[in-house]
Order: C-alpha cells, then sequence, then structure tokens
C-alpha cells in the first residue's frame, strides 16, 4: 500500500473531460448516499486515478462547496500533497495484486480512520488481481467494514469477476479529446512545443497518460527515425542493412516501453491506410507527414499495409512470450520494409 507524494488537483472543476463520470459522481455526493464501492471503468491513462482523489477529497472536505471540495481546508490540502492518512492505494507490484496485500489491507480496515469521517481506499488496475486475492476483497465488499469506501479502478478491455463488478456502482470513463489531451500534456510540461504536444496527443489516442509516457521515453524522437530508416529506398545495400540495426537497438532499449512503441507503429500503419482511401481528411494527412518528418507519399498497396499490421501483431506476441528483444525488434523493421513501396518527395 501507497500514498502518493506528487501534488495533484483535487477538484473536479479541475479535471478535463469525463462529463459523464462528472454528473454521476456529482449525484452521488449531492444526495448523501454514498456506495460503499465505486468501479471506474475506461482505457488507460484516461483519468480515473485522479477522479478517484478528487471523489475521496470532497467526501472527507471540511468546508465542501456543494460537490466541490474547497481546496483549503486541512484535508483538502492533505489530499492535493498526496499525504492523507485515510486515502490509501493500492497497486499492482510486478502486474499482480496478490492475496497477502489484500490481507494486509483488511487488517488496517478494522481499526477506524484516523482524522476523517471515511477512509477511502483506491484498488487499481483490478483485472490484473490473482483468483485468490480476487475472492478475498469479495468477501470484504459483501460485509464492508464501517466508514470505509472503495474506489476500484479496470482497463474496459478486460474481464474481472462480475461478482465484484455487481457489488459496485459502476462509473464509465472514455478517451478524451485531443484538445483536451494536448491542454493536459502541456499543463505537465509547459516547454513543448504546440506541434509536438498536437502530435503526442494524436498519437495517444486521447490517452494524456499514454502521452506523458512519449514525452518522458522521447518516442516522437525514436518514431522519426525508424520511419525514416523504413522509408529509405537504398535499405537492401550492406551499408543501409547497418542502419536498421541501430534504429531496431535504439527500440530494444525502450524496455517496459517498447510494447507501447509497436502501439505507435501500429497508429503510424493505419493512418497510412487511411491515406491511401479517398475518404480519408486532411487531419490524418497532416499526421502522417508530422509522424515521420517529412514529406513522405503513400504508395503502399492496402494488402501490403494489412501484412505489416500483422507482422507488428506478430512481434507483440513474441514479446510476450519473453523472446530477445533486440531480435524481435530486428525481425519486424525488416519486415515492415519488405515490400517497399513508398516514394519520398525531394
Amino acid at each position: 500500500m501507497n500514498r502518493q507524494s506528487s501534488h495533484f488537483p483535487i477538484t473536479f472543476s479541475e479535471l478535463l473531460g469525463q462529463s459523464k463520470a462528472k454528473t454521476m459522481l456529482a449525484r452521488a455526493i449531492g444526495s448523501n448516499r454514498l456506495p460503499h464501492a465505486f468501479l471506474f471503468r475506461g482505457p488507460d491513462g484516461v483519468g480515473k486515478r485522479l477522479f478517484a482523489r478528487s471523489l475521496a477529497a470532497s467526501v472527507n472536505c471540511r468546508s465542501r462547496q456543494d460537490v466541490e471540495a474547497c481546496g483549503i481546508c486541512s484535508s483538502c490540502k492533505k489530499y492535493s500533497s498526496g499525504n492523507h492518512p485515510d486515502f490509501i492505494v493500492i497497486s499492482p507490484e510486478k502486474n499482480s495484486i496478490k492475496i497477502g496485500t489484500i490481507r494486509e489491507m483488511n487488517r488496517g480496515l478494522s481499526y477506524p480512520p484516523y482524522e476523517s469521517s471515511r477512509r477511502v481506499v483506491l484498488i487499481e488496475d483490478i483485472h490484473v488481481m490473482r483468483q485468490e486475492a480476487a475472492n478475498s476483497l469479495l468477501k470484504t465488499l459483501e460485509e464492508p467494514p464501517e466508514n470505509n469506501m472503495f474506489i476500484l479502478t479496470a482497463q474496459s478491455s478486460r474481464e474481472i469477476l462480475p461478482t465484484i463488478s455487481s457489488r459496485c456502482q459502476i462509473v464509465g470513463f472514455f478517451s478524451l479529446s485531443i484538445d483536451d489531451t494536448r491542454r493536459i500534456l502541456q499543463a505537465h510540461n509547459p516547454q513543448l512545443e504546440d506541434r509536438d504536444a498536437l502530435l503526442l496527443s494524436r498519437l495517444a489516442e486521447g490517452s494524456p497518460g499514454m502521452a506523458l509516457t512519449f514525452v518522458q521515453a522521447e518516442m516522437t524522437d525514436i518514431l522519426e527515425k525508424v520511419v525514416a530508416v523504413l522509408h529509405d529506398p537504398t535499405y537492401h545495400s550492406e551499408d543501409r542493412v547497418g542502419d536498421v540495426l541501430v534504429a531496431a537497438a535504439v527500440m530494444a532499449d525502450l524496455n517496459e516501453h517498447l510494447p507501447a512503441f509497436f502501439g505507435l507503429l501500429r497508429i503510424w500503419i493505419r493512418d497510412l491506410l487511411l491515406l491511401s482511401t479517398p475518404s480519408s481528411n486532411r487531419v490524418d494527412a497532416d499526421y502522417i507527414q508530422e509522424a515521420t518528418g517529412g514529406n513522405i507519399e503513400n504508395n503502399y498497396s492496402a494488402d501490403l499495409l494489412f501484412a505489416k499490421l500483422a507482422a507488428i501483431e506478430q512481434a507483440e506476441k513474441e514479446l510476450n512470450r519473453n523472446c530477445n528483444r533486440a531480435l524481435v525488434c530486428e525481425v519486424l523493421l525488416f519486415k515492415l520494409q519488405d515490400g517497399q513501396r513508398v516514394a519520398v518527395k525531394g
């Protein structure tokens, strides 16, 4: 269990997007009939944790204004700094939540909250919870200890036990608009240029969390370099093969971010497909030019592009089987270059 140490906004009005979630949570707070457990379901990086913190702050605010936390009372200040003793965050460790973690949580819940009327426990990514841990959590949700509220989060694409979801009030979260994603990204990175912020927001497909990851890993720079190699018409010569191997090594060095980079390559190829479709709009075409860092005209056939998408899917499977990252990247780049049909405009 941990308590976050970063400063975060704690009022709903400060959070961008998710109007349906805001309405549902405001209704629950305003009615003073809060359920003992919420389940926030949606894609990664779209604000589930921030909304959980804002809900907890509002519930325990000492001078709440309608449904908003005041932001200035002692409770709100502790939530904002991440040091509130009655806000507990449980996150996966090594991609799972184990029975020991839930048992430790249950022992702590047997005591009353330290200073608030209600303790709030945030359990993230319950879709990776092990079976025995899920069963233990289910028992707690069936007989919730007094003065405790649970907020569970899960990816919308992943399955969780129906018996758990049936004991929670479900709140849906969705991808944000590109503009909201860009605004959040630049709020965290004021030095980021508008061009790069827009590109990262487009690549992240409405997930500010994903966009922030791209910034930290310098993924746009790597994408530009990799795509430049893939569009090199001289790659068959021996000296150009070396460039492919160098690009593959750069990709492999992304380590835990490599699956996300595969996602960027998939988006790039998907948008090449859009460029080859007469109905594709100018936004998609402009994105391709930005992503590749040059004036590239798509002359791929649809069949070839679908084959490239299949190559990325195969690389993802190999990565999940713990195959050598460098080798997976090398094979993928050579497959993506196979059947080169792109002309570079000078």
